[in-house]
């Protein structure tokens, strides 16, 4: 039935991984060759109750024609699923745990846990299976009929609760056994296959030397009691053949239900299980690499050979009427009838014995490898010797339950769609690794290919449903459930993960098809490269950036300060496993790129030419603002358990202080000196433009609560709102000589806030659009009815609001001396368009793109009344504000004079971003 022989060879002290090299060399090594390692056990797995009391089942219902399709049929699946099963065994150790162990060491923990339960439940079943045709041979021999003609060794009452006494007696001993130890039966292992080889021998040979004979057939409720009492065995007769060709599904007398195709095959395919049984024994070979493919194909091949044989030979000597009214006839027709009934009792107890030990080594794996947490921690429990006998108690218990299904034929189906997911999720894993490509799969055995696995999967998945479509998608469905589980609940392994080697196979291929040639504005993302000194102070920011990015690439970037000159080795691959739990912990969708630099704007320059790969690279970047403020720790109070340095969890139980991360220093306290000045972040702005790459910079985000901000439900300046607002000011507060709205720079505005907006999280937001013009113009309403058309044409939805400057633009003039005070709004109006076809910047004869300095004097007057006007128009408060960003200027000597005005524009706005575009990111075409 199932790996039965090889399950019983377990070593009791199951482990999750190789055997640790730390074990003495003085230990007996593997000693078993072909025969005694995979022949015999495999041999033994498959003969079992099939092969004695339903052969004549599959050939009376089905026919020979029929019959031998289903040979074929099963052995075209399993012979694929063995060509797996040898590639993935010739391609390094394997322990305990047959078909769990492999898939899970090649697929990881989600797949092989799940299907570690399947293959735990197959086996279960699978016990219950042979105990069940263990009861049904000893009552076709020795119970009671029904019409009360009672025979010389007829004495044992019949009934359904007969049968579950018998069933449970049976099952006790192999139970006993189990516990004692598999040993037991290990040592028996032999003496059983002799006694297989033997019944099975006499009855090839009664075919030839016995002749014909009417044979008495056992009596049953289900039939109609004006049945024949008795059919015949005709020996070699060409008429005979000739009427058991062709199918005739009828009543199983055994459980009263109409046969056909799926269920007739559903048990037989019990009897071409068991191809594992080689596999799980490599740690007892001399030499698993040589041995299993060709023991296991050997065995695979005997047995088919023998299946059909024999299904011949009963087609030509056995009446129809007899093949499907006595599943015990051969030991009717046997020249010594007993013999047969000792090979039926051997091998399904045998089988029944090995099926729950199986099932309790399995779920003993399980338990190791800690997949479903403390659920299976008391089945971890040993005895002295090493049996694990709880996970014997509890698969004992589990075989028990499945014996009030109370006949074979019932649990048959179950039984085998088990067993072909199992064998699906094999083939699976040979064809992840043959698709993964991954340089150490290297299986010694290389009569498979990737046809092979796929032609395995499809073929299981047909036969599950055709045998029984409930019970396909009801098991599909528990695994799935299992994987979901194993996923979010299950720690992690160092096994490795299949998924990542096909991931990176397949991103590989992608990135290569995405060429930078092919871009175009109108599938234009935000791919965001987000700077951070120290991470303790900016977690705000990271989630806000989050939202932003619009399922496009987000870059955590960090600058360490140093030389690799002066270090032993490279400071940062440790601290990437810090920095991607720090992501995990914040749920943010984010990679991780760290450089090492003597400063900071080399730094950033590395990481804006080397971050991403082809068409995915960095478009944006996102520096925290320049200031005086204190950053504040907003991972204290929550203690970050590290494992290898990194954080995996929080808990406030204990001191922050004693569990800090090393990675993550403590955030600069007042007065602490920056890692750089003014001029340099000044720099970091201006290289950023000049490498075409839009710049933001966000203040005040230590203020940002992504919770209270998105809550239901939520009060702003006492008013009570059903959603957050975005207010964007499109136009360059600090060059009030320049009063267009449809540049490129004021357009990326609008597009970085629609695309906050058309986050899930923030779709129930309103955008604002303040406009700021002066009251005695009269081409207000004239810009006002542009821009409007303006985000008609380019999709966007916002609430366009009139704002008069004229107090604080003239301030500025003022200042000017009254130079161009008469209309700079009619001066510029006529240059609008001509700014949005040269894309607001111009270049050199080398395609390098410049842009005007700010030559505008500024006062700190001015800016600060066009902070106040901002704010005046903030209520209720926005949840962030997009404010335009203008061009560093040429001359660096005004670098710390430009950071100033910003840093006046943007004081005490609450989250603010400053955005400077550099490329065109909207358009109305289709």
């Amino acid at each position: 039935m199932s790996e039965k022989a090889p399950l019983l060879h377990y070593r009791l002290t199951t482990s999750a991984g190789p055997e640790p090299s730390h074990v003495s060399k003085d230990k007996p090594g593997p000693k078993l060759g072909v025969l005694f390692g995979v022949v015999i056990p495999t041999l033994l797995s498959m003969f079992s109750v099939v092969v004695f009391l339903r052969i004549g089942f599959v050939v009376g219902q089905a026919g020979l024609y029929q019959a031998i399709a289903m040979f074929l049929v099963a052995y075209l699946i399993i012979t694929m699923t063995v060509l797996s099963v040898c590639a993935i065994s010739t391609n390094g150790a394997l322990d305990a745990g047959g078909a769990y162990y492999m898939i899970s060491r090649a697929l990881g923990p989600e797949f092989g846990g799940s299907i570690g339960i399947m293959f735990f439940l197959a086996n279960v079943f699978g016990s219950a299976l042979y105990v069940l045709g263990l009861v049904e041979a000893v009552m076709s021999a020795f119970g009671v009929p029904e019409d009360g003609a009672t025979g010389l060794y007829q004495v044992l009452p019949s009934g359904y609760w007969w049968s579950l006494l018998y069933g449970t007696v049976l099952l006790f001993l192999c139970f006993v056994v189990c516990l004692v130890g598999a040993h037991i039966y290990a040592k028996a292992t032999f003496i059983i296959f002799i006694i297989v080889t033997t019944v099975l021998a006499s009855i090839f040979i009664s075919f030839f030397i016995v002749g014909p004979f009417p044979v008495f057939l056992p009596n049953t409720s289900v039939l109609n009691s004006t049945s024949m009492r008795q059919a015949n065995y005709t020996g070699f007769w060409l008429h005979t053949l000739e009427g058991n060709l062709f199918s005739n599904y009828t009543v199983d007398y055994t459980t009263g239900a109409v046969m056909n195709f799926a269920t007739v095959f559903a048990v037989m395919f019990n009897g071409c299980t068991g191809i594992m049984a080689g596999s799980n024994m490599s740690g007892d070979l001399k030499n698993p690499s040589y041995s299993i493919p060709r023991g296991t194909l050997a065995a695979v091949l005997t047995t088919f050979i023998t299946y059909n044989l024999l299904s011949l030979l009963v087609a030509w000597s056995c009446d129809r009427y007899l093949l499907q009214r006595d599943y015990s006839f051969l030991g009717d027709i046997n020249i010594w009838p007993p013999i047969v009934t000792v090979g039926i009792y051997s091998s399904t107890m045998s089988a029944a014995m090995s099926n729950l030990i199986g099932a309790s080594r399995i779920l003993y794996a399980l338990s190791k490898d800690n997949l479903f947490g403390g659920v299976l921690v008391l089945v971890r429990k040993t005895s002295l010797s090493g049996n694990p006998w709880v996970s014997v108690l509890v698969s004992w218990l589990l075989v028990q339950v499945v014996l009030f299904a109370g006949k074979l034929n019932t649990i048959a189906g179950i039984v085998t769609v088990f067993f072909l997911l199992v064998y699906a999720a094999v083939n699976l894993a040979c064809l992840a690794l043959e698709w993964a490509s991954a340089s150490n799969f290297r299986p010694s055995f290389r009569c498979f290919t990737w046809y092979t696995c796929a032609l395995g999967i499809l073929g299981c998945l047909i036969m599950m449903f055709l045998i029984s479509a409930i019970y396909a998608f009801a098991s599909i469905a528990f695994m799935l459930l299992l994987l979901m589980v194993i996923h979010y609940l299950g720690p992690g392994s160092n096994w490795g993960y299949i998924s990542q080697a096909l991931i990176f196979h397949q991103v590989r291929k992608y990135l290569l098809m995405l060429d930078v040639r092919k871009d175009h504005v109108k599938f234009w993302r935000p791919q965001l490269l987000l700077m951070i000194a120290n991470p303790r102070s900016c977690t705000g920011l990271m989630t806000f950036i989050n939202d932003l990015k619009k399922s496009g690439l987000y870059v955590l970037g960090h600058v360490k300060l140093g030389l690799l000159d002066a270090l032993p080795s490279d400071p940062l691959q440790s601290r990437y496993d810090s920095w991607l739990n720090l992501v995990d912990h914040l749920q943010i969708k984010a990679f991780v790129n760290l450089t090492l630099a003597d400063s900071v704007r080399h730094g950033v320059q590395n990481l804006l030419f080397i971050s991403g790969f082809g068409g995915m690279r960095p478009n944006t970047l996102v520096l925290g603002f320049y200031d005086d403020c204190t950053p504040q720790d907003h991972l204290q109070g929550e203690v970050l358990l590290s494992t290898a340095a990194g954080l995996d969890a929080v808990s406030p139980h204990k001191d922050p202080e004693q569990l800090r991360s090393p990675f993550f220093p403590n955030v600069r306290g007042a007065g602490e000196p920056k890692d750089f000045q003014e001029e340099e972040y000044v720099s970091v702005i201006a290289d950023a433009v000049k490498m075409r790459k839009n710049v933001t910079l966000a203040r005040y985000f230590d203020e940002f609560n992504r919770d209270e901000v998105l809550g239901p439900g939520r009060k702003i300046g006492g008013h009570r709102v059903t959603g957050p607002f975005v207010d964007v000011w499109p136009l360059n507060l600090l060059r009030p000589d320049s009063c267009g709205y449809v540049d490129i720079c004021s357009l990326f505005l609008l597009q970085l806030a629609c695309v906050l907006h058309e986050t899930r999280a923030w779709n129930q937001a309103t955008i604002r659009l303040f406009l700021c013009v002066e009251s005695g113009c009269s081409l207000q309403e004239e810009e006002e009815t542009k821009l409007r058309r303006m985000l008609k044409q380019l999709r966007i939805s916002a609430q366009v609001q009139m704002v008069a400057w004229d107090q604080v633009v003239a301030l500025h003039w003022q200042r000017q001396g009254g130079r161009g005070r008469g209309n700079p709004m009619r001066e510029e109006s006529g240059r609008n368009e001509e700014r949005w076809k040269r894309r607001g910047e111009s270049e050199n004869e080398d395609g390098i793109s410049t842009f005007p300095s700010n030559a505008s004097q500024l006062t700190d007057e001015y800016i600060h009344a066009v902070n106040n006007l901002i704010c005046q128009h903030g209520a209720p408060q926005p949840a962030v504000r997009f404010l335009y960003l203008p061009h560093p200027p040429a001359d660096k000597s005004r670098y710390r004079a430009y950071l100033h005005q910003v840093d006046l524009l943007s004081r005490g706005l609450g989250p603010t971003l400053l955005v400077h575009g550099v490329t065109p990111v909207l358009t109305t075409d289709l």
